[in-house]
């Protein structure tokens, strides 16, 4: 039951066009970031503390895996999340931020916060309308393009 729900999850969060954008143009690979998903969410689905030889057999792959692979990948992900992290302190650190170069990933960010605020909404009201599901869909088709253009290193930092 646990690992049926946990791929449902899994695979619905993969699959998501935006999380795919997203991961593309990530430092973590497809399998680093489910194995940090396992890792850091999946207890919240069980409702209690897993063992890592549990959680490395959450993974979506059909091949059984071994509880240091699982560990292993789980390292280079965080890894790779704080090296990320890292990045952006320096960019802070170094004034980059100060200037308008990255005014159009923080324009994108806030986009990206009213999508999942709309999301959650949305989620929560029984009655959903036509014209709310509507304005997710473009919304999330307004996210999409405007990463995608981003990505492109020539559109990017410039």
């Amino acid at each position: 039951m646990l690992k049926n729900s946990v791929h449902l999850w899994l695979k619905k969060s993969l699959e998501d066009p935006i999380v795919k954008i997203l991961t593309k143009n990530s430092h973590l690979t497809k399998t680093q970031l489910e194995t940090l998903l396992i890792d850091v969410l999946a207890e919240n689905i069980a409702g209690k503390p897993l063992k890592y030889d549990e959680k490395a057999r959450l993974r979506l792959t059909k091949a059984k895996i071994s509880r240091g692979a699982f560990n292993r990948t789980l390292r280079q992900a965080q890894g790779n999340v704080i090296k990320a992290i890292y990045t952006v302190l320096l960019l802070g650190y170094l004034g980059i931020f100060e200037s308008t170069v990255l005014d159009q990933y923080i324009e994108i960010s806030n986009k990206l916060q009213e999508y999942i605020e709309a999301h959650k909404s949305l989620s929560k009201k029984a009655d959903q309308s036509g014209e709310q599901i509507k304005f997710l869909k473009m919304l999330r088709e307004e996210l999409e393009s405007s990463l995608r253009t981003l990505s492109n290193p020539s559109e990017g930092l410039s």
